[in-house]
């Protein structure tokens, strides 16, 4: 009886879904935020801290997907968390990727005058 009332109250509706609850949320982005910092591993260059590498493996995901989707490439290592799927590979390519532009346009360069 206490089990079937916990899957209701975790499972809230609205128009069109299910809404994510405060758990799943938090899973996500602890799952970006390992991504973003594999990508920024990968890219030799590190932006912050935990937040930072959250919000880098969310840009990233996007940034990888949509470069999938304009070469054909299928979506690989999928994790599926609270109805959304998070693209676990081309998060960590576009992590790295957004990594290393961003430490092309940010490093200091010296001029010989």
């Amino acid at each position: 009886m206490l089990m079937a009332r916990l899957q209701v109250v975790e499972r809230t509706y609205y128009a069109g879904g299910l809404i994510m609850t405060i758990v799943q949320f938090l899973v996500l982005l602890l799952i970006a935020a390992v991504c973003g910092a594999i990508g920024q591993a990968l890219a030799g260059y590190s932006l912050g801290g935990c937040l930072v590498s959250a919000v880098v493996g969310f840009v990233g995901a996007f940034l990888g997907l949509w470069l999938a989707r304009q070469l054909g490439l299928p979506e690989v290592l999928v994790i599926r968390v609270g109805g959304e799927t998070f693209p676990v590979l081309w998060s960590i390519v576009g992590s790295a990727i957004l990594a290393l532009i961003l430490s092309l346009l940010s490093r200091r360069r010296r001029w010989a005058f």
